[in-house]
Parts: C-alpha cells; sequence; structure tokens
C-alpha cells in the first residue's frame, strides 16, 4: 500500500462526532477504524466492557451501529481480537499505517492499558497520539488551591464550572476514505457478545444503542428537561433522560449534551430543571475524578474507618435481593425492572443499594459486582462512587445514619403505585394504603388482592425497623477508628 493511514481505535468513544481522536486522524491521507476485543480476563476488558452480560448486549449493538454508520460516509470498522499492542502492531504493519491515535479511558484498566500500549509503540517507532474525548475535563485539570482532588462535590461542581463547560464541539466527518479491502476483520456477531439465553430479548424494546439512538433520546428529553427537578426522583414517570448508557460507551458525548442543551436554553445554569441536569453531567465527572484520584475504591472503602464495620453478607439475603424477592416492593420491583431493562432509575438505586448494606448490612461491592453485572450502563467510576455514597464508605458519603425507609420511599416517588404495580404484578391488587408495606395490611385486605405472604409474595426477609437499628449500632462502633 502506496498511502500513509492512521489507525483511530475506537473504545469508549463509539461515535463519529466530537471524536476528537477520528477529527485529528483525519488531517491524514487515510484512516482505518479498528474495534480491539482484548482477552476474557485482561486489564482492557475487566472494567465494564466484557464483565456483564447486559453490557456486551449493549456492546454488540453499538459496536453495529458503529458500523453501519462508517460504512455510509464509505469506511468500515475493522474488528480484531486480541492483546491492543500485538494487534495495533499488526494492523499498523498491514496497512503501513504512521500513527495510532484514540481516546483515553480513565478507569484504573484503561490507564493501565494506554500507558503500556503507548510504551509499547514508540518504543517500535510507531507514533501515538491520545486525546480526551470521554469527559468536559480530565481530573487533573480540575484540583483545588492546594492542588489536591476534591471529595465533596459541591465545591467540585464549582469548580467544574469555573473551569468552563461550553466547550466546542467537533463536526461530524462526512465522507470518510475507504479501507482497504486486503484489510480484514472478524465479524460483530462472531465476537459472541449477544446472551445465549433468552433473557435480554426484551431490552430492544426499551433501547436503541448507537449514535442514532442516543441523539433520539436525548432530544425527546430535552422536551421535558425544564421539569427535570420534578420528575427526575419519580419512579412511575420517564422524567430523567436515560443517557447513561449511551454516555458509557461514548455514543454521545458530554460535551455535546451541554452544548444542546446550552443552545436550547442559554440560562440553563439558572433554570432548576435544567441546572438539576446539568449537575448529573457533573456527578458523572466527580465520579471519573474520584476513581482517577483514588484508583483503590474500585475494591476499597475510601474511608478506612469502614473496613472494620462487621458485614453480615447473608446469602440468602442477597439472592433475595437479586431477584426481586425481599418481601419489601419498591425494592423487588426496582431489582425485577434491573433484571428486565438492564437499567435502574438514579432513586431506585440508591433506596435498593441502602436496603442491601444499611437494612441487611451485605458490603457494598457484593451490590456493586450486581449491577456492574446487569447494568447496560455498567459504567465503573459512576457505579463505584454511587455505592461508596450510599454505603457512607466513600467521598461526599451519605452519613451513616442515613438509611433510607423503602416504606416512606415508595409512597413518595411512586405515589399511585404504577412502578410497584408493573414489575410487582403479584400485588396489582392491592389497595395504596396496603401496597407498600403488605405485611402491615389486614388479612382480609390481602385475601381480596388474592395475595398470601409466604406463599404469593414473600414475607419481607428483615424487619425495616430492627434492622435499622442493627446498622445504626454496627455504624457507631466503627466511628471512633481513625480516618
Amino acid at each position: 500500500m502506496s498511502n500513509a493511514s492512521t489507525l483511530v481505535w475506537f473504545r469508549q468513544d463509539l461515535r463519529l462526532a466530537d471524536n476528537p481522536a477520528l477529527d485529528a486522524a483525519l488531517a491524514s491521507e487515510h484512516i482505518i477504524p479498528i474495534y480491539i476485543v482484548p482477552p476474557e480476563g485482561s486489564d482492557e476488558g475487566r472494567d465494564g466492557f466484557l464483565r456483564g452480560g447486559a453490557s456486551r448486549w449493549w456492546l454488540h449493538h453499538s459496536l453495529t451501529a458503529l458500523d453501519r454508520d462508517l460504512r455510509a460516509r464509505g469506511s468500515r470498522l475493522i474488528v480484531r481480537r486480541g492483546e491492543p499492542t500485538e494487534v495495533l502492531a499488526q494492523l499498523a504493519a498491514e496497512s503501513d499505517a504512521t500513527a495510532v491515535h484514540w481516546n483515553r479511558r480513565l478507569e484504573p484498566a484503561g490507564i493501565a492499558t494506554d500507558r503500556a500500549v503507548k510504551q509499547s509503540l514508540r518504543e517500535q517507532g510507531l507514533p501515538v497520539q491520545s486525546f480526551a474525548g470521554n469527559y468536559l475535563h480530565e481530573p487533573w485539570n480540575v484540583l483545588n488551591k492546594q492542588g489536591a482532588p476534591y471529595k465533596v462535590f459541591t465545591p467540585y461542581w464549582k469548580a467544574l464550572l469555573a473551569e468552563g463547560i461550553d466547550l466546542p464541539v467537533l463536526p461530524d466527518p462526512e465522507p470518510l476514505p475507504a479501507v482497504d479491502e486486503a484489510i480484514a476483520g472478524e465479524s460483530i456477531d462472531s465476537l459472541g457478545l449477544l446472551p445465549g439465553l433468552d433473557w435480554a430479548d426484551g431490552f430492544a424494546d426499551w433501547w436503541a444503542p448507537g449514535e442514532a439512538g442516543a441523539w433520539d433520546r436525548f432530544e425527546s428529553f430535552l422536551d421535558d428537561v425544564s421539569r427535570y427537578h420534578e420528575t427526575r426522583n419519580r419512579l412511575d414517570l420517564d422524567g430523567t433522560s436515560r443517557l447513561s448508557p449511551h454516555l458509557h460507551f461514548g455514543e454521545i458525548s458530554p460535551r455535546q449534551v451541554v452544548a444542546r442543551v446550552r443552545s436550547e436554553y442559554p440560562d440553563a445554569l439558572d433554570d432548576k430543571g435544567t441546572e438539576h441536569f446539568l449537575r448529573e453531567v457533573g456527578w458523572r465527572e466527580f465520579g471519573a475524578n474520584l476513581l482517577y484520584h483514588f484508583p483503590q475504591t474500585e475494591t476499597d472503602n475510601l474511608d478506612a474507618r469502614f473496613d472494620h464495620l462487621p458485614w453480615r453478607n447473608d446469602p440468602d439475603h442477597i439472592v433475595a435481593w437479586q431477584r426481586g424477592q425481599t418481601g419489601i416492593p419498591v425494592i423487588d420491583a426496582a431489582m425485577r425492572a434491573l433484571w428486565a431493562t438492564g437499567w435502574m432509575h438514579n432513586r431506585a438505586r440508591m433506596i435498593v443499594a441502602s436496603f442491601l448494606t444499611k437494612n441487611c448490612l451485605v458490603d457494598w461491592r457484593i451490590g456493586a459486582d450486581w449491577f456492574m453485572d446487569t447494568l447496560v450502563d455498567a459504567d465503573l467510576p459512576s457505579n463505584t462512587a454511587g455505592w461508596q455514597w450510599v454505603a457512607g464508605t466513600g467521598a461526599d458519603a451519605a452519613p451513616y445514619f442515613r438509611i433510607f425507609n423503602p416504606v416512606l420511599q415508595g409512597e413518595k416517588f411512586d405515589p399511585d403505585g404504577a412502578f410497584i404495580r408493573r414489575w410487582v404484578p403479584e400485588l396489582a391488587e392491592l389497595p395504596d394504603k396496603a401496597l407498600f408495606a403488605p405485611w402491615e395490611a389486614k388479612p382480609d385486605t390481602l385475601a381480596r388482592a388474592g395475595v398470601s405472604l409466604g406463599e404469593t409474595y414473600p414475607e419481607p426477609i428483615v424487619d425495616l425497623k430492627t434492622s435499622r437499628e442493627r446498622a445504626l449500632e454496627a455504624f457507631q462502633r466503627i466511628k471512633d477508628y481513625e480516618r
């Protein structure tokens, strides 16, 4: 091949617009888009992409969409398996590539892969450039006055705003140069990313992975974003953006999200709804900031006092929680919705995490692992930050004495019981007064609704009052340990 090429390594940036690595590569005569499936259990694959069945399902469809978009512009996606360094070096030799471009990942495993690949390819004489493509600002650029990382969200958010969130957005490239037919890759179907069982068959009713799907979802949400502060906590309403999986896989960038909101609502930071939504974009940034500066928190408590907490880790409680069979209706509805859709409302995530870690005294890492296995937005920084926040073990954490009452949470955020009735249909005929705590209902009320506790629906696996007191006692015992 006589014309030099640049390899564009797609990873957590499965889009064409506002893609810094792709945009920079287009300065060369040819580009070769590549996606590399790393070996099972490798650093590159262990933090979400190949970890859970739900995220694998999404990846299959997102790669298919990316390849379709590339082909529509005259190019195509080369898919190969193997260690990234070896695959990139081999492809560079095949194509006479003179450079490799990619957008940086900021999870511990992604950082380790970046460093190793960059060093190896440069030692082989192949120029490498990495770019900031997944966040508004990278963690080393948002520090406090002492040059230290933020551990509390509100000052971090103010610092992020001071750094600037109105950032330029790169255009959608069109057309793209063709990839030589001599360069071969595997089919996406051959990767075996789709589950062998039928549990994910319903996902397509909820999701449209890919760049176009991300924008369809976002534009639909923008119609109601001004009411976001009122609807974002309601379990029974479609009041959130549901952009998290699209952002995780990089089908839309946070720069694009902010720019689109600000174009539609120039005073977005002064409006309750749009400001609340932009803060959620900031929370995603904060999660990446925490995991970058404190990589040990992927597996360890940030607050070391919690190393002394006597977790119970009752296996029966864990299984009941996973299967939505706890006997607490709002918990069971949320966990069943997760299994059926691959996603969970953020308010529900807090409720079920509080119940598991505090009422059941199950180690937050067990819950975090289940989420990483079952969420289509299995994003390691956000998941870790969220679980440590609820458990009280992390940065900006909820106080140890904050224990969500799932009955009150259900009554407040699913006031008509629509969410519970949808996902726990065996309770659908209960009146509202009995729906949120059926164990307190009169026997005749249960009988008229066809509910038999312990038979058609479980008895609660824990007593909420007693388990709350037990958690407070456990947390009180570790208060005096040195932070």
